[in-house]
């Protein structure tokens, strides 16, 4: 962006008043900065009072424009090889989440996105987020156990806001790319398929636990 501010102070008085005189065939901000160089100076040109709100309006217009169209390249101009970040897919979080019926499963991949890509914020913002969701999560289903029988389909359904809110929200906004690496999950997922399974050995040996998990079958 050009510095129209520093080349409007080495303008003589008439040649600012060319600017103002003839802003229409100048972009909004060069007219503008004659503008302030003029109050600067003194000298307020009397249509000012007119004709800045519409140039200002038309400038912030063509600074977004310009910011979009920059963003539109950046994204478009395809990474080596190289350089891309080594990821955990989309596919792959829905895929956690949806697997093992919770949407913390998710969030861990996501997190671990974060971390390769060193967006702390991010991971404590996810955290905050699915902490928040679990919580709701369980009064709903608190409530829906103290009046009607428990659906099997309903954790799912109530996880799946969450899942998307991964995907289409959390992705855009902190990983924003697409231009990735695909890491692999088999090791993740025979973690989680252990961890699950030493849960269960470990559930059996809890008093009353292993009655609850068969009474909970029992309504589903």
């Amino acid at each position: 962006m050009e510095d129209y501010a520093a080349k409007m102070a080495l303008k003589s008085d008439a040649a600012l008043r060319e600017y103002v005189t003839g802003y229409a065939q100048y972009r909004e901000d060069a007219v503008l900065a004659a503008f302030d160089e003029l109050r600067r100076r003194g000298q307020p040109a009397p249509e000012e009072t007119t004709l800045r709100p519409q140039l200002e309006v038309a400038a912030q217009a063509q600074a977004a424009a310009a910011e979009a169209a920059r963003l539109s390249r950046a994204e478009s101009i395809e990474l080596p090889a190289e350089e891309q970040p080594v990821l955990y897919t989309p596919g792959v979080i829905v895929l956690f989440s949806v697997l093992f019926n919770t949407i913390i499963a998710g969030a861990v991949l996501l997190a671990m996105n974060f971390s390769r890509l060193k967006r702390t914020k991010a991971i404590w913002g996810l955290v905050a987020f699915v902490l928040a969701y679990l919580i709701g999560e369980a009064v709903i289903v608190n409530i829906f156990m103290q009046k009607y029988t428990i659906n099997p389909l309903l954790v799912p359904l109530l996880n799946l806001p969450a899942i998307l809110a991964y995907i289409l929200w959390f992705w855009p906004r902190y990983v924003g790319t697409y231009q990735f690496k695909p890491r692999g999950w088999l090791l993740p997922l025979l973690i989680c398929f252990s961890v699950m399974l030493a849960l269960g050995l470990l559930l059996q040996h809890i008093p009353g636990a292993a009655q609850l998990m068969k009474q909970q079958m029992q309504q589903q």
